[in-house]
């Protein structure tokens, strides 16, 4: 997905080269990268060729459209309109225990009776509102699909909570009894997680066609620590380092920040991580004004990025936490998992490692598995690089696999939740 739109938002969970400590203005214009469009035409231009009007190659030439749509809304050229609706939003609610949340939903124009998708974002403080989840959203229903977009508050908020699984199997349960088919869920970032054990839960699997997931994380607790230690454990008990984003640990803080400021000042200490984490400098030096001289010395070690200073401290949490952390970890907990899943991630992703990926290919059932791709396309969650034609191939081919089980209605109708 496009980081280059002045207008879209500059969180670090959109742009990989955010830097708090510099303020909303750091960011620095990039070339738009114009050799994956001619590659991801030229590659769909061979396609109609060799395969004609055959339904695979159809497939294929959307898949390709679909990715040139969420790379350049404005933009998409003549292979991006291929197979689109005109797309009608409007905000709705979705039925929860807890009560009612907010969502959005996104219906073709001119479909009888659309599939379903239910789009959960990631840790992102504008939610649904989120000016790239919107265009994801808009350009996957342009290919006519009904799309809803549920709010989860805690993910709004930078908590990774075992209720945001309840709320995304509540979006998957309203979307399908109201279309009267299974539907899919495509998780964001730790939203993917998340999605992945909604759907192991026997209370929602009946809801969903299949799980797609982006930028996930298989285990939280390993993330975490990867966020001050710069490497991470592969399956075949090898290491994986890379410098991790500053992001990560400033989430990490700010979701216990009772555990690294003392009782009194949480509330100025949470004020200061959340202004920091929304990019507003200026304004979360003023609220850690509020704090002792020891807590003003711990958020300057922030601005300046200093968080290996802290290194002990975060570990420490990070054990205490080690039972929450695995309640919203997919690892050992997707042997029950019945639907189809496909895994997407990027090569280069400092947020949540590509290596993540690997061990969800060994948690989930291998009967279920429908395709695993680390592609080089992809930073966290967004389109970047310079990818080869054999990669947009490759990415293509994904998405391909995804249309086809969005395509495929040879699933009984899901039961009314009782």
């Amino acid at each position: 997905m496009n980081t280059l739109d002045p207008n879209l938002d500059r969180s670090p969970d959109r742009n990989p080269d955010h830097d708090p400590a510099r303020g909303a203005g750091a960011r620095e214009a990039r070339p738009r990268h114009t050799f994956r469009r001619v590659a991801l035409v030229v590659l769909v231009a061979l396609l109609l060729i060799v395969l004609a009007l055959a339904r695979p190659g159809y497939r294929y030439a959307r898949a390709a459209g679909l990715l040139l749509r969420i790379e350049s809304p404005q933009h998409p050229g003549l292979i991006g309109g291929i197979h689109t609706y005109a797309v009608e939003e409007s905000l709705t609610t979705i039925r929860t225990p807890a009560g009612p949340i907010r969502a959005r939903r996104y219906l073709p124009k001119g479909t009888a009776n659309p599939p379903g998708m239910v789009i959960v974002h990631g840790v992102h403080h504008l939610g649904i509102e989120e000016p790239r989840l919107v265009a994801f959203a808009r350009a996957m229903s342009a290919s006519g699909i009904l799309v809803l977009t549920p709010e989860l508050s805690s993910l709004a908020d930078y908590q990774v909570d075992a209720h945001s699984i309840d709320l995304i199997g509540c979006a998957a349960r309203d979307v399908a009894q109201s279309l009267h088919q299974k539907v899919g869920v495509l998780g964001i970032s730790f939203g993917g997680g998340l999605s992945l054990l909604a759907a192991a839960d026997p209370r929602y699997e009946r809801y969903i066609r299949f799980v797609l997931s982006v930028g996930a994380h298989d285990d939280l607790e390993r993330v975490s620590e990867f966020f001050i230690t710069n490497q991470i454990a592969r399956p075949d008990g090898t290491t994986l380092e890379m410098p991790a984003h500053q992001y990560g640990p400033l989430v990490l803080i700010y979701s216990h920040v009772g555990d690294f400021f003392p009782p009194a000042e949480v509330p100025a200490a949470h004020e200061a991580m959340r202004q920091l984490l929304w990019e507003r400098v200026d304004e979360s030096r003023k609220e850690a004004e509020h704090l002792s001289p020891a807590s003003r010395a711990k958020m300057e070690l922030l601005y300046k990025q200093h968080v290996e200073t802290l290194a002990k401290e975060i570990q420490q949490v990070i054990g205490e936490h080690h039972a929450d952390m695995t309640a919203v970890s997919p690892h050992g907990r997707l042997r029950s998992l019945r639907v189809p899943v496909l895994l997407l991630h990027g090569s280069a992703d400092t947020v949540i490692p590509p290596s993540e990926l690997l061990w969800l290919e060994r948690d989930v059932p291998p009967a279920d598995l429908v395709a695993a791709l680390v592609s080089p396309v992809l930073s966290h969650v967004s389109l970047e690089g310079k990818p080869t034609l054999a990669d947009n191939w490759r990415l293509v081919s994904f998405m391909a696999k995804m249309l086809e089980l969005v395509d495929d209605r040879q699933y009984s109708p899901p039961r009314p939740m009782t």
